[in-house]
């Protein structure tokens, strides 16, 4: 268990665990679920992060915040955490968003480096979505986020994996969307696709984001609205319910995802092929 930092109490808090949590976009989760009353389980490898923000969160919002300082690549920490998740009956949200890029040709690149990769994009949430599920479905109540990408829509060269287990993300997130409504339950999921965002992410890849437009970028508190506006439950003149299984934060992306789905594969390859391009100008 980790440490805990907690300020005042109220009953029956929702409760959500993130991981990736120590920056970008996953520390904006964790801020906007805060404010929204959450306790929460904090995830990441850094854990003077995690405490920093836990004391910030747990202080401003008077919410219990839970530090788990886990390398999720590892198979004994990441069990470590899955635990924590099938332990935790009153678990209402799981956002799987620990992720990092690899740029360059694959063959280049260490294999070792892939390796983790996959662990983290693949291994990682499947277990976790799993031990959630878990929990979640026979309670009748949950959802779960998966913070995919756009890139999950289009291969793309220079950074073949990265899309390739952000593609797999999508379809893991959608057969499970479907399962779910099969047997009508309540709980849900949901693939959050966002393109460019202003967060460590890209310094860490070593992407010059000079070579990319600046009205694509959007910001983290942008992202993590949308993907909670997507989950939002509300009626309809129909009598249906907002449950939004691809999120994709901004109008140019919507139009993006669009036509990558109704242009020739060709074209779109060949878009791929100029943005990497450009990318490594």
């Amino acid at each position: 268990m980790g440490r805990v930092y907690y300020a005042g109490f109220v009953a029956s808090k929702p409760l959500a665990l993130i991981t990736g949590a120590s920056a970008g976009i996953g520390a904006t989760f964790a801020r906007a679920l805060a404010a929204r009353g959450y306790d929460l389980i904090l995830v990441a490898r850094r854990r003077d992060r995690l405490e920093k923000l836990a004391t910030e969160l747990a202080s401003a919002h008077a919410i219990r915040a839970d530090v788990m300082a886990a390398d999720l690549t590892d198979p004994a920490q990441l069990q470590h955490v899955e635990a924590r998740v099938r332990s935790a009956p009153a678990l209402d949200l799981l956002i799987n968003n620990a992720g990092f890029g690899i740029v360059g040709r694959f063959w280049e690149t260490d294999v070792e480096e892939q390796g983790r990769l996959h662990r983290l994009h693949i291994i990682a949430p499947m277990r976790l979505t799993h031990a959630a599920l878990a929990v979640m479905v026979p309670a009748g109540r949950g959802a779960v986020i998966n913070v995919s990408s756009l890139a999950g829509f289009v291969a793309s060269p220079g950074s073949a994996t990265y899309v390739a287990t952000k593609s797999w993300m999508n379809r893991f997130t959608e057969g499970i969307y479907m399962e779910l409504g099969r047997m009508a339950s309540p709980v849900r999921v949901q693939a959050l696709c966002p393109g460019f965002t202003y967060t460590e992410f890209h310094d860490v890849a070593g992407i010059d984001r000079g070579t990319i437009a600046a009205q694509l970028w959007m910001s983290a508190e942008s992202v993590v609205e949308a993907s909670l506006a997507g989950l939002e439950r509300k009626a309809s003149l129909a009598g249906l319910e907002r449950n939004r299984l691809f999120v994709i934060p901004g109008w140019r992306y919507k139009l993006i995802a669009r036509a990558i789905g109704i242009l020739p594969a060709s074209l779109v390859r060949a878009g791929a092929i100029r943005m990497a391009r450009r990318r490594r100008q």
